[in-house]
């Protein structure tokens, strides 16, 4: 499963923490953010993606994040 998100992280600094926290609740998946996009998309591989416990942890860390469509 793939899930694509829509974040303002700006820094790629901000990138490892958010893909640290992510680990410890997906491990053996493939996360990454491509902060080139104007989106600053977050993209998830993994199985049984929880959108809601992804929004909370970027919400926790103070950044926006929602489902892109």
């Amino acid at each position: 499963m793939i899930e694509v998100f829509k974040t303002n992280v700006q820094e790629e600094s901000q990138c490892k923490i958010i893909i640290e926290k992510l680990l410890e609740h997906y491990p053996n998946s493939a996360i990454n953010f491509d902060l080139e996009d104007c989106d600053k998309i977050l993209r998830i591989h993994a199985a049984g993606i929880s959108n809601s416990i992804i929004i909370e942890l970027l919400n926790a860390h103070g950044f926006h994040c929602e489902v892109l469509l």
